[in-house]
This record gives structure tokens, sequence and C-alpha cells, in this order.
């Protein structure tokens, strides 16, 4: 096959039998940030190359080894998003955002671009689901960050992953960690891969988070970062423990957890399954109090995280998790003849006005091979309209599932019919339960 028509190594296609699963976790997505008071932000494909590097951190795999880059026609160096917190600083700062009232909430929904192997979970194009914070200090909003990806999931029917947190601490703290980092690498240099070499004196928290087997190895007895915590960041820490006690979400502390990008300080966290084999991690997130400074703003605190759908579609099919598909059709006008095309038309348009999902052939076939295709789509209802039908204004509205058969009419009250069949209440009485209610509601 042709290389053109093939999508490129590292991206894949959601084709329309598949694309039902998608709206459905973005739909729970929409509606986690909406209980947690996030609102949707949208940001460009691609940005300044340098707001990726000053944000996400030079020492980070990230900008080393897997961002797109290239140059634009007015010779400015340009990359396609990797991940989606550092544009959503950008936007906030350039907006002036933190003006308002805080804390400022945010969300979105984007596609990031990294260049590393393709594997199971892991992609060159991938989609995320992001949550951010900014504005308070207090560990409550580290415990309410951690517990909306638990409301996330949960909402999905996935309940078996195991939430791991962690204190990196803060610049003030990190600065002895450091230097016991390096004391503890420097006589190991020489096993360490070149990348970790160069972060050896750089950012050497950066090595606990190579990939490679050797200085994953060698990185098992690194020391700790909670033993290097200030009285704040451990107070800090122990509060945020204390709120997700009161939640009642149960997690593990996992003091090897650093995250891969540079901007986190104090708690990180990550969500993780074994049920996806070696990209087990679905979420990651943590507190950022400096980037904004970083990127040009005020010192204001902020956290988030984001989480991977491609591997949140893996993890529901390896649990079970139940996706329901709500593009089935509604009802299927098939007919016999001109006249009945145009019948045929008439009725599907006043389905669709009424919502419906209606549908009626588009192939020129005879009435026996739409009735197939009816089959083929999972119409739940099917109407066949022909001459006679037409004169006496009634068809036999079929059940596809019982093959059960119902008369309606196919005048004026063709809508309110098919509701009372279909609904199991008119379309009136439908509409003046809902005038009703809103009625209450004002």
């Amino acid at each position: 096959m042709a290389q053109y028509i093939t999508a490129p190594r590292g991206t894949q296609d959601v084709l329309p039998v598949n694309s039902y699963k998608w709206q459905y976790i973005e739909e729970i997505a929409r509606k986690t940030a909406e209980v947690f008071g996030h609102k949707e932000i949208r940001f460009p494909t691609f940005e300044h190359t340098e707001l990726f590097c000053r944000g996400v951190g030079d020492t980070s795999d990230v900008v080393q080894k897997e961002m797109y880059t290239f140059e634009d026609k007015g010779n400015r160096s340009i990359t396609l998003r990797p991940e989606g917190t550092a544009s959503t600083v950008r936007a906030v700062l350039e907006h002036g955002l933190l003006g308002g009232a805080l804390p400022l909430k945010a969300f979105y929904l984007t596609s990031c671009f990294r260049y590393e192997k393709p594997q199971a979970g892991r992609l060159r194009e991938f989609h995320q689901f992001g949550m951010e914070c900014f504005g308070s200090e207090n560990p409550i909003a580290d415990a309410e960050m951690i517990s909306s990806a638990d409301y996330f999931f949960k909402q999905l029917g996935i309940s078996n992953l195991r939430v791991e947190i962690n204190s990196i601490g803060c610049p003030v703290c990190r600065k002895n960690y450091h230097e016991a980092l390096k004391s503890y690498f420097e006589s190991k240099k020489d096993m360490l891969c070149g990348t970790c070499n160069d972060r050896l004196n750089k950012n050497p928290m950066r090595i606990l988070d190579c990939k490679c087997p050797e200085c994953q190895k060698i990185a098992k007895d690194a020391p700790h970062v909670l033993d290097f915590l200030c009285d704040e960041c451990s107070t800090h820490f122990e509060k945020v423990k204390e709120y997700l006690n009161v939640m009642g979400i149960d997690y593990k502390v996992n003091p090897t957890i650093v995250r891969g990008l540079d901007y986190y300080t104090k708690t990180v966290f990550e969500f993780v399954s074994e049920n996806i084999g070696a990209q087990g991690t679905v979420c990651g997130g943590g507190r950022y109090d400096g980037l904004v400074e970083t990127l040009g703003g005020n010192k204001t605190a902020a956290l988030g995280y984001a989480i991977g759908l491609e591997r949140v579609l893996l993890l529901m099919d390896a649990v079970g998790a139940e996706i329901p598909d709500t593009q089935k059709c509604d009802l299927y006008v098939a007919a016999i003849g001109e006249n009945a095309f145009k019948k045929a038309i008439e009725l599907i348009k006043k389905g669709r006005d009424a919502d419906l999902v209606c549908e009626m052939d588009l192939m020129g076939r005879g009435v026996k091979s739409q009735m197939k295709y009816a089959n083929k789509i999972d119409a739940q209802y099917s109407l066949v309209i022909g001459d006679d039908e037409i004169e006496n204004k009634k068809a036999k509205l079929k059940n596809m599932q019982s093959g059960g058969e119902t008369e309606i009419s196919i005048d004026e009250n063709f809508v309110t019919e098919l509701f009372d069949i279909m609904v199991g209440g008119s379309y009136d009485s439908i509409l003046k339960s809902f005038e009703a209610l809103s009625g209450m509601e004002e």
C-alpha cells in the first residue's frame, strides 16, 4: 500500500465503529470537570519552542528527546505541543486570567505529540484529559485534584487502580536532596547512560525518571526525597494525606515518584494499573508552584494532572468496563416507489426535528435490501411505506428486536404516536413534563 494512504507510524485513526467509545469517555471527562467546577480551555496545536524548553524543562526527556520541533517560514522555532500544562499557563498569562476570582480552574481535552517508540498505550500522537487549578497553596487543593481523577475513573467503572503519592519538596529543601543525589550517583556515573551523565550536574533528580534499565537499577538505592523535606513541605504533605483519608481515598506513598517534567514541586501523584502492561500509569500530576513565575507571571501556586485517553480505553477493555453505544438508529423508513420515497423524506424530517436518529435509503435499493441495511445498522424500529400506506395514511411500525408490529399514523400525528410507541408516553405529554419541570426550576 502506498505510504501516503497509511497513517504515520505512532498515530491511529478513530473509525466510526469505535468513535462512540471516545465520545463516552470525553462525556465523563466533561462531567467530571463540571462537578469539580473546571471550565474548558482550548489552545493551539503548536507553540513557540521556548515555551516548552522553559516550562517543561530542558533536562526532561520530553524536551531532550521527544518534541516535534521545526522551523516555520518566518524562521521561528515551533513545536507541536507535547503536553497541555505549559500551554494552559501561557494562555492564562496572555489573557490575564489570574486577575479574576481565584482559584482559577480549567480543563482540556486535547491531542499531544511526542516522538517515542510506539507501543500499546504509547503513541506519537495521543490524547489527554487534563485538569488545572491556579491560586491555591492549600493542601486541600491537592487532595481535591486527586479526588477528581478518582471520580473520573470510578464514573467509567474503573475501580482497581492504585493511587500513589509523593512529595518532591520545594526549591529550598530540594537543594539538599540534589546534593545527596549527586554524591550517590557520582561514584556510579560510569554505569549511567550518556543522558543521565549530563543530568548529574544539571538536575540529578531526572536520573530517577530515566527509562534506561541500567539507570533504573542504580536508582533503586538512591536517597529518598521524603528524608530531605523542609518543615513546610513535610507539613503540607501530611495534610494532603489527612484530607485524602477524610475523602476515603486509598493511597500508597511511593517515594520514587518524581514525574517526568521539571516544573513539579511538593505533591506528585499517579494512578497506576496492573492490567495494561508496561504503560500502566494512566494519570499523572502534581503541584507546579513555580511554573507561572518561570513563564513570566507573578508567583502563583498551581497544580494539575493529565490522563491518557488511549490508556483509559485499553484499561476499560482489560477490566471489562461497559461503554454504552449511543449511535443506534431509532427509526429506518423504507419506501416503495417515488411517492412513497417523498413521504419517507417528509417523515424522516419530522423524526429528526424531534431529535430522533432517523435513516432512509440513499442508494436506490429495493425494499428487501433496505430492510437488510436497517438490520445492519441496528435500527430499533422500521417503517415500510408504499402506495397503500400513503392512501390510508397508516403504516406498520415494526420493532426490529421483538418483531412486533403496531399501526401508526403517517399524517400530522406521526411524531406523537411514534413517541407513544417508542418511549411509552406521547410526545405532547413528554413536552408538558419538561415544561412543568422547567417551571419548577425557575
